[in-house]
């Protein structure tokens, strides 16, 4: 599973330089009418150690797709053709980096005359509300028939919409709305944006300002929507994405960091989506997976390959940090640290796996 993150914005809050730092594409600012996407390797010193158990032929770490997705003006939804376009491609990202403007800067201007974190967020969260609002009224209108005739699917259905665009309406993105699993159930073909999980980046002038006050006022959010904030100085970092990798590090401890924006926007990603890693091993390759914390082991089977869901009969399962230890999977095995694991095992974080399963 490649996870697929889109960063959204403002015009002019620097959402491009904040591409440009995470992923070293070196893309140039654009008009609005077209993506920027690339795959980016997800960290994980924890493969290169496998790599070195191994020494396999091939080595293929976890991978994250970007989206810069141009800047959404506050009325792109009701645009024609431009925000029903952009709003497409929100709706095919798994969470939204919402970059938000905390620095000022002459030489660039925002649509309002004064910087305001809070606001920004909002006019986001307004134009995907009038979409998902438009999208429920849809899907409520459709199955008005099977309603008037008594189907009590579609009649709970609409009831279950209707309380969502409720909501939206009142200006309750549905992320906040609490929905339980019938709601969120009655929802899913929606694929409302305004229900995707969303990290904040406040993009700022240089590491000095990680505390001002605009990115306080950013932080003010994060409650409502149980989610993070992480301080990026785009445009310092976009430079140093450019230099040689071995001279990245260095420049970076210039501005207080340890790790690249890359290496903290992945991990706060996987923190709100709830994803793990796990690892299947040897000589023809070292190759890490991805899937959700609570995944089971069938589940877990199938990112490597469909026919192991279907087929799926037990899991060998150790421990990164015990194969780590110990050297080989055989000294595991001996040390009695391997176990074997059936259908209702959830993949832990740093399992290393071998799926047997029945191929006809």
């Amino acid at each position: 599973m490649s996870l697929t993150c889109g960063l959204v914005g403002l015009t002019a809050c620097g959402k491009t330089t904040i591409y440009n730092a995470v992923t070293a594409s070196g893309a140039a600012s654009y008009d609005g009418s077209e993506m920027h996407r690339v795959v980016v390797n997800v960290p994980d010193p924890r493969i290169q150690a496998l790599a070195k158990l191994y020494n396999p032929a091939k080595i293929v770490p976890a991978t994250m797709q970007l989206v810069d997705i141009p800047g959404l003006a506050t009325d792109s939804a009701t645009k024609p053709g431009h925000g029903t376009r952009l709003l497409k491609h929100i709706k095919d990202v798994d969470a939204l980096l919402h970059v938000v403007r905390c620095f000022e800067e002459a030489d660039t201007f925002p649509q309002h005359d004064n910087i305001d974190p809070v606001r920004d967020v909002e006019t986001i969260d307004l134009e995907l509300m009038v979409a998902d609002s438009q999208t429920l009224q849809k899907k409520i209108t459709r199955l008005s028939k099977r309603v008037r005739a008594g189907d009590s699917d579609a009649i709970h259905q609409v009831a279950d919409c209707e309380k969502v665009k409720k909501g939206l309406d009142q200006g309750i993105p549905a992320r906040r709305q609490r929905l339980d699993d019938k709601e969120l159930d009655s929802v899913r073909e929606c694929n409302l944006v305004s229900l995707k999980p969303v990290l904040y980046i406040a993009n700022v002038k240089s590491m000095g300002d990680a505390e001002n006050d605009y990115v306080k006022a950013l932080q003010t959010i994060i409650d409502v929507d149980s989610s993070e904030v992480i301080t990026i100085c785009g445009r310092d970092e976009a430079d140093i994405s450019q230099l040689n990798p071995a001279d990245r590090q260095e420049f970076l401890a210039g501005l207080g960091l340890h790790e690249s924006s890359m290496t903290r926007l992945l991990q706060a990603a996987y923190r709100r989506l709830g994803l793990v890693n796990f690892f299947t091993v040897g000589e023809d390759e070292v190759h890490a997976w991805t899937c959700h914390r609570g995944d089971k082991a069938p589940v877990g089977a199938g990112k490597i390959h469909t026919d192991m869901e279907r087929g799926f009969i037990r899991m060998e399962v150790i421990h990164y940090n015990d194969l780590l230890e110990l050297g080989s999977d055989t000294a595991v095995i001996k040390a009695g640290k391997q176990h074997i694991e059936g259908k209702a095992y959830e993949i832990q974080e740093g399992d290393v796996v071998v799926v047997l399963f029945n191929s006809n």
